[in-house]
C-alpha cells in the first residue's frame, strides 16, 4: 500500500474521483452502487468509508443544473413563447437526467477533495500510515552506523 495523499495534487484527487476512480491510486472504482461510496479500494486498499460527503454534492448538482437550464428556458421563452405543456415535455426530462448525470462524478469529486486535504478520518489513517511506513524504514536501516 503507497501512501499517494502526499503527491497528489488536489485537482487531481478531485478530478480522479470526478471520474469515479480511486483518488489516491486513480485505479480502483470509488463507488460500489451509483451514490455508495466503496469502503476501500480494491487497487491500493485506500479506505474510503471517512467519507462524509452527506448533501453537499447534491446541493452543487441543484446550483449549477439550475444556472444552466434556468437561462435557457427563459431564452426560449422569450424568443418563442412555447405552451406550458411543451416548457414540461421539454424541461422537466433534462433538468432529471442532468442532474441525475452529475450527482455521482460530483460526489466522487467531493469524496476526492475529502480525502486529499484529510478532512475527517482521512488525516488520522494518513497519519497512521506514515507512522508506520516510518517504523517500516526504521527497522530495515542498518542500525551499526558510527
Amino acid at each position: 500500500m503507497t501512501s499517494g495523499s502526499q503527491q497528489t495534487p488536489l485537482l487531481q484527487a478531485m478530478g480522479r474521483g470526478f471520474c469515479g476512480k480511486c483518488p489516491n491510486c486513480g485505479e480502483g472504482k470509488l463507488f460500489s452502487r451509483f451514490l455508495k461510496v466503496a469502503n476501500n479500494c480494491e487497487a491500493c486498499g485506500e479506505e474510503f468509508h471517512h467519507h462524509r460527503a452527506d448533501d453537499f454534492p447534491a446541493y452543487l448538482v441543484i446550483v449549477a443544473v439550475g444556472h444552466i437550464v434556468v437561462p435557457l428556458i427563459l431564452a426560449v421563452e422569450t424568443a418563442y413563447a412555447p405552451p406550458y405543456w411543451l416548457h414540461a415535455l421539454i424541461w422537466l426530462p433534462l433538468t432529471f437526467f442532468s442532474a441525475l448525470a452529475l450527482l455521482q462524478p460530483t460526489k466522487g469529486a467531493i469524496v476526492g477533495m475529502q480525502w486529499q486535504v484529510g478532512m475527517h478520518g482521512f488525516e488520522a489513517v494518513r497519519r497512521q500510515r506514515a507512522a508506520r511506513s516510518l517504523a517500516q524504514s526504521a527497522s530495515v536501516s542498518p542500525s551499526g552506523a558510527i
